[in-house]
């Protein structure tokens, strides 16, 4: 399972309505905005192997956002964003 949230740092609030999708390879594996919250709860149910977040970023100099990360078995993963209008970071969350 990977979840994700983004914070807009700029602001202090969470970014809501943030495009965020999942990639296998060029297969898209999942694609949701975030809520109110900013957070995707359950982006999606995953196997092991090498995925690409992409998040669209709505910055004045982001405008998208990637991390390929290394999901292994039996295991759930957090992908949080921490955005503000000239900086970001991405982080394995808990």
């Amino acid at each position: 399972m990977i979840s994700t949230h983004v914070l807009d740092t700029g602001r202090g609030v969470p970014a809501a309505g943030i495009r965020v999708q999942l990639f296998r390879g060029d297969e898209l594996v999942a694609d949701a905005e975030t809520d109110g919250d900013g957070r995707i709860r359950d982006l999606a149910g995953v196997e092991p192997g090498t995925y690409r977040i992409v998040f669209h970023a709505n910055s004045p100099f982001f405008k998208r956002v990637e991390a390929e990360i290394e999901i292994e078995a039996g295991r759930d993963y957090h992908v949080p964003l921490l955005l503000s209008p000239y900086a970001c970071a991405i982080y394995r969350g808990s």
